[in-house]
This record gives structure tokens, C-alpha cells and sequence, in this order.
């Protein structure tokens, strides 16, 4: 006689956890937003500006990574490195959500944006996603010393211009990277910036503006909790150095050798008062830091496909953000 498995966990819509350990991250929220959440095809061939195609960084591992590659004629683009969100638990780098931002970012720029098919949670615990995001660097310093080839990269990448980018979870990633690279030699790549997004940056106590904020689409208190919970290693709490990277159990950041950064908030994002705990912090240790400030706007807006069709505010938000990453990267 088969048993049915218990549910042990459900996640806002977007997960499911059962008493075997399997993991069900269909959509069952509102079908109207399903599209978001659903994943885009690889086209080598450009299509509106734009050819994407995916590659495998590590064969032994697995690790892939999607390539969105503009039309424009310039002999070398800016790279960039993506890291998507999710809590560290969903997701994935062909996502429509992120093909919609991270192409228009890319033509915009112009750029060359890699972004990591990060392995999720609980499966896979962190650091997983982190030392995913941290072998996509060391494979792009692989391609800058001719090691190793990915076609559009080595033919049309500049290495001496490479940013770290990341949504939400994907910004903690972010930092991580940034730090553990202050620790080796990349050279002959030049990690020129590092720009976290909205990165989920709490404590193990609730802060002001999670208790105050509205929830959004893409962030609420059962996602925060529920998700971390998941995704830190056993019998940590969200102190931890990767969700908390500003606290006691975290190196001082005075003590990193972190690249410039450009540090995007939300106004009306839940965390905002720890990911500002974060940049005073940086602030004090003297790092290289500017302020990017989203008003009115919550957590991730800018991947809400729906509202930038809908909401003349969110389009217009969105497209500053486009424009102060684009001088940010342009600058250096």
C-alpha cells in the first residue's frame, strides 16, 4: 500500500514542501500572473535586439549559465554577471520575469549579461548558490586568459569591464562574490562594480519597515521567513553572514576588498532598513558606494511585467533604474 505524502511546507503560492523531501514549485497562485514564472527559450538568432543562448560552465557539475548578447556593433561590450532572486529556493535564469528586464538592460547598456541557472534550495542548501555564482566568475577569468572559449564572449566581451548584478536573493550572492574575489588574483578580468538589487539583506529580528511596509508580489513576511528558513544551513538563524552580511557573525566589511558599488532600495520595500543598515555601514568603512532610490516602488517592481504595462509609475521607476545602471556601468 503506497502512502501519500504529507505537505510540511507551503510558500505563498510558490512552493511546496513534502514529508519525503520532494519539492513542487508549480505556480498555484493567480493564473493571470503564471506567464512571469514561466521559463523563454534560447534564440541564437536576434529578435528585437537581442540573441540568447545557453551554455554549460561547469561539465562536471552541470552549472549553466543563459547569454543575452545585443545587435549593436561595438567591438567589445561590458559583461556582466546576473545572479537571479527567489529567496534562494526559486526561480531560474530563463525565467520570463528576468528575460524581460535583462534584455532591455542589455540593449540599453549596451552590454553582454550571463546569468546563472543557480541550484535552489532546500535541495541544495546554501552556500550552494553562492559558490555557483562564484564558479560563473572564476569560469569568466577562465575565458579572459584564454583557457577556455564561449564564442560570443571571447569574440565580443570586454573583461577588463565586468559587474556583478542581482535581484533581490541574488544581491546577497552578490556581495558574496564581490568578497570572496578580494581574496584571489582575477587578472587579466577586472571586476569593475558590483550592483546589488533590492538584496535580501534581514535579521533574525523583525525590523521597522517589515512590520510597517505593505507586502508586494515578489516579497512577504511568509516568503522572507519561510524561504531563509529553507535555504540556510541547518539551525542557523537569518544572522547569518550571507542574509546578514552587516551583522556580528559576518567579517567587518571595513575589512573586504569590495569593487565599486551601486546599491539599489525600494522606498516602500519591506527590508529597506536593513539593506540601509548595509550601505551606512559600507558608508562608514569608506567603500565606494552610490545610493539608488526606487520612490513609491516595493520590492523587485521592476520584474512585475504586468504593472510596467499598467502602471505609468512602475514604467517610468523601471526605466530610471535601466538609465542609472546604464551610467553606472558606462562610468567605469
Amino acid at each position: 500500500m503506497v502512502q501519500e505524502k504529507k505537505l510540511v511546507q507551503d510558500v505563498s503560492g510558490w512552493l511546496r514542501v513534502y514529508d519525503d523531501g520532494s519539492v513542487d514549485r508549480t505556480w498555484t497562485g493567480p493564473p493571470e500572473v503564471k506567464f512571469m514564472a514561466e521559463s523563454v527559450s534560447p534564440h541564437e538568432q536576434f529578435t528585437d535586439g537581442i540573441a540568447t543562448r545557453d551554455v554549460t560552465i561547469d561539465q562536471n557539475s552541470g552549472l549553466r549559465a543563459r547569454i543575452y548578447l545585443p545587435e549593436e556593433e561595438n567591438p567589445k561590450f561590458p559583461i556582466i554577471l546576473h545572479f537571479h532572486g527567489g529567496g534562494f529556493c526559486i526561480s531560474q535564469a530563463d525565467w520570463f520575469m528576468y528575460y524581460q528586464f535583462y534584455t532591455r538592460l542589455a540593449k540599453s547598456i549596451p552590454a553582454i549579461v550571463v546569468s546563472v541557472y543557480l541550484r535552489p534550495a532546500p535541495e541544495n542548501k546554501l552556500p550552494a548558490a553562492c559558490d555557483d555564482g562564484y564558479a560563473a566568475l572564476l569560469w569568466l577569468k577562465s575565458l579572459s586568459k584564454g583557457e577556455s572559449n564561449e564564442p560570443w564572449l571571447n569574440t565580443r566581451g570586454d573583461f577588463n569591464r565586468v559587474f556583478l548584478i542581482g535581484d533581490s536573493s541574488g544581491g546577497n550572492i552578490v556581495h558574496e562574490v564581490a568578497t570572496r574575489s578580494g581574496f584571489i588574483d582575477l587578472n587579466p578580468l577586472r571586476l569593475a562594480g558590483a550592483i546589488p538589487i533590492h538584496p535580501g539583506f534581514v535579521r533574525a529580528q523583525r525590523s521597522k519597515s517589515e512590520l510597517e511596509q505593505p507586502e508586494s508580489p515578489f516579497l512577504t513576511l511568509d516568503m522572507v521567513d519561510k524561504f531563509l528558513a529553507l535555504a540556510l544551513p541547518n539551525g542557523c538563524t537569518k544572522d547569518h553572514p550571507i542574509t546578514c552580511p552587516m551583522g556580528s557573525f559576518a567579517p567587518p566589511i571595513e575589512t573586504l576588498s569590495l569593487p565599486p558599488l551601486m546599491f539599489c532600495v525600494a522606498e516602500k520595500d519591506m527590508i529597506k532598513d536593513t539593506e540601509m543598515e548595509y550601505y551606512e555601514i559600507l558608508k562608514k568603512a569608506n567603500k565606494d558606494v552610490e545610493l539608488f532610490i526606487s520612490t513609491e516602488m516595493g520590492h523587485s517592481f521592476y520584474l512585475n511585467k504586468i504593472a510596467i504595462d499598467t502602471d505609468p509609475v512602475t514604467a517610468a521607476q523601471t526605466s530610471e533604474l535601466i538609465e542609472g545602471i546604464k551610467v553606472f556601468i558606462n562610468k567605469r
